[in-house]
């Protein structure tokens, strides 16, 4: 059972007709909740060259790995709003169209090469890029193709033509790939490698399936973990009932669309409006009238309030402590690995989803975050201290933003160190001992069958 929160859970966007006036202000954030600035950020309409934090140390330290966790790109909605035409939206990839990127032709040509990729079971059916002349439900645009071009380039000149993780001779082992069965997140993996990899050889490439959304592999068995997400699902739910306005909106889309009220609301619109935002379409109409910008933004608000609400609950928390502790478990596993000399997998991609990345930040501690927007990425950096060899380091970054010490395990190590990072051992004690602390036991296993009291 792939566990999916049930709430319209944050599918936020950008409508470009104003993009010119708002984007260079992206910076000075509005100090109250604005759904219209939040959906631009969410959507992450590739304009600007990025700034980041990644790859940055004291010159004595040594970079020796790097897990990187991605949400997939832009998409097309997984659901439509009834009676209304879909947004007329163009999954064929065209470099003259924006936004665009300069390997964006390049990557075409070699995607369709392929053969000699090693991929698990289901991936080797799926396509490599997306080629539908009207995209289909949750396909991958060329802008979702963009964004994550833009975010291996990145990562190539800091992690490859800096710090020289991978040389030009590098090999198969030094990498280790996994992805979701959805064409839109093996499709974004490859994005990212081929502008990241010194040079994409397609026998080096071994993508492994993960069926499960939130990485569990064989510990997904897991009691507890559901019955926290029942009840954070209680929870959205009462917080919706009591939204009036929210109500009323819903009313007021239905009876435009001319449908029942409860139908529009199991349709997700969010999902499809953001579809419209970020792309710049008009908001679909009827003979009844149209859904207009005050219908969105008071969904959107209610998003944002409903994540705000979340924080302060904690049972998502709850549920996110025994959903990611089998994901966590492999990275630190692997960190220590190669802590101890190991040099395989020293490059490490999961291409996942909101769902994935959304309880890892809320289990890593990381309250300040915003919802994982498109293309997001969350990076896991190993150092070797270049003075004393034997200690290791980690830092954390999120969309390139530094986020190390806002992690529950490493904010009080901050007030008393000089160092930049966290030692590796706050994350190892992290996630082998201290994650399973609030739930009065002492195993992922124990955790995920004892009750709360």
């Amino acid at each position: 059972v792939h566990l999916i929160p049930v709430n319209p859970i944050r599918e936020n966007g950008l409508n470009p007709k104003s993009r010119k006036r708002i984007m260079p202000d992206m910076l000075t954030e509005p100090p109250a909740i604005d759904p219209i600035y939040e959906a631009h950020v969410y959507c992450n309409i590739p304009t600007i060259a990025e700034r980041s934090m990644e790859g940055h140390a004291p010159h004595y330290f040594k970079l020796v790995s790097v897990q990187v966790l991605i949400r997939h790109g832009d998409r097309y909605p997984l659901y439509a709003i009834p009676k209304t035409k879909r947004p007329d939206i163009d999954c064929m990839l065209l470099p003259s169209r924006k936004p665009s990127h300069p390997q964006l032709e390049a990557f075409i040509k070699h995607m369709s090469k392929g053969s000699a990729a090693h991929m698990d079971g289901a991936l080797s059916s799926l396509p490599r890029y997306p080629s539908h002349s009207l995209c289909e439900m949750g396909e991958l645009t060329q802008t979702g193709v963009v964004q994550h071009l833009r975010n291996g380039q990145l990562l190539r000149e800091i992690y490859i033509n800096k710090h020289k993780l991978l040389l030009g001779d590098w090999t198969a082992k030094q990498l280790y790939l996994e992805t979701t069965g959805k064409s839109r997140t093996l499709q974004s993996a490859l994005a990212l490698l081929y502008t990241f990899l010194p040079d994409f050889d397609w026998k080096k490439i071994n993508l492994r399936h993960q069926w499960s959304t939130i990485f569990c592999s064989g510990s997904c068995d897991c009691p507890m973990r559901n019955h926290y997400l029942e009840e954070e699902q209680r929870r959205q739910y009462s917080l919706r009932v009591k939204n009036s306005d929210l109500e009323k909106i819903y009313v007021d889309m239905a009876k435009i669309v001319g449908i029942p009220t409860r139908q529009l609301r199991a349709s997700n619109p969010i999902d499809s409006l953001l579809c419209y935002f970020c792309h710049n379409i008009s908001f679909p109409c009827t003979q009844n009238g149209c859904i207009g910008m005050e219908h969105f933004k008071v969904i959107k608000r209610h998003q944002l309030e409903d994540e705000r609400e979340r924080q302060e609950k904690k049972l998502y928390f709850l549920y996110a402590l025994l959903a990611t502790h089998p994901l966590l478990n492999q990275t630190v596993n692997r960190l220590q690995h190669i802590a101890e000399g190991k040099k395989e997998e020293v490059f490490v991609l999961y291409s996942a989803h909101d769902v994935t990345l959304s309880p890892v930040l809320s289990a890593l501690g990381i309250t300040e975050a915003r919802f994982p927007r498109f293309a997001a990425r969350l990076v896991f950096e190993l150092w070797q201290d270049g003075k004393r060899p034997k200690e290791h380091f980690i830092r954390i970054l999120y969309n390139g933003a530094d986020v190390t010490f806002q992690t529950s395990f490493c904010k009080d190590y901050y007030k008393r160190s000089s160092k930049p990072m966290c030692p590796l051992e706050k994350f190892v004690n992290f996630v082998k001992r201290d994650m399973f602390l609030v739930f009065n036991s002492t195993s992922y296993y124990d955790a995920c069958r004892r009750r709360p009291l």
